[in-house]
């Protein structure tokens, strides 16, 4: 089987009711019956925000529906180097270390990724599989 890794916007899109909601319950439901769905501690992080206890997170992100895998070192490093080479051409977000490390873990792990951001990351990973919105 293969495996998605679920950017943690696609996740939040169903806590809040915004206008990608729909998409991004419809996207996960194909996509759990033809793939492994998978998170990371970086994307758990971003969840957490919205949620006042660990176990509000947990009942979103239940280990029946997203396996949970640790940050391969492989990827922190393809994204640590990747993170300072857009520094360097100019990049000014100082926060898009969260997306690196998320799109180097799918990169190095062979997943595809299921995401509303996929301009940043068609940038940075050029042969990464990305699932999104306009490419489904």
């Amino acid at each position: 089987m293969t495996h998605v890794l679920v950017d943690s916007n696609v996740l939040l899109d169903l806590t809040t009711g915004n206008s990608w909601a729909d998409w991004s319950a419809k996207a996960l439901a194909r996509l759990a019956d033809e793939a492994d769905l998978v998170i990371n501690p970086v994307i758990y992080a971003e969840v957490c925000g919205r949620f006042t206890s660990e176990s509000q997170v947990d009942d979103l992100l239940t280990a029946d529906a997203f396996a949970r895998e640790p940050l391969p070192y492989e990827a922190a490093w393809v994204a640590g180097r990747l993170h300072t080479q857009y520094r360097r051409q100019g990049g000014t977000k100082e926060r898009t270390l969260p997306d690196f490390l998320i799109g180097a873990h799918a990169a190095v792990k062979g997943y595809r990724l299921l995401t509303r951001d996929a301009r940043r990351y068609r940038t940075h990973f050029p042969k990464l599989e990305i699932i999104a919105p306009g490419l489904d």
